[in-house]
């Protein structure tokens, strides 16, 4: 099972599994980080990879500090369903 990578550089946090490559994309906003787009194909659906990609965002936001504002809409459940994480939500 692989990891979520941080490619900084580009904003985005990556799963590569079978060749298919699942990516968490964000922007950076005054102290925010704004989830923008979970992408997971088709071909490797239902594995929790989002999940994957989720947690490793939410993790880099606690660790840099930043709150979290969910535009996408997989995140914002994500955080819905793992209550632990609702105190990174900007208010």
């Amino acid at each position: 099972m692989a990891e979520a990578r941080h490619e900084e550089a580009r904003r985005r946090f990556e799963v590569e599994e079978e060749g298919a490559k699942a990516i968490l994309t964000y922007e950076l906003r005054d102290g925010t980080i704004v989830f923008t787009h979970t992408i997971v194909p088709e071909k490797i659906e239902g594995r929790g990879i989002g999940g994957r990609l989720a947690k490793a965002g939410l993790a880099y936001a606690r660790e840099q500090g930043l709150k979290v504002v969910p535009q996408c809409s997989f995140v914002r459940a994500y955080i819905e369903r793992h209550p632990e994480y609702a105190d990174l939500l900007a208010r």
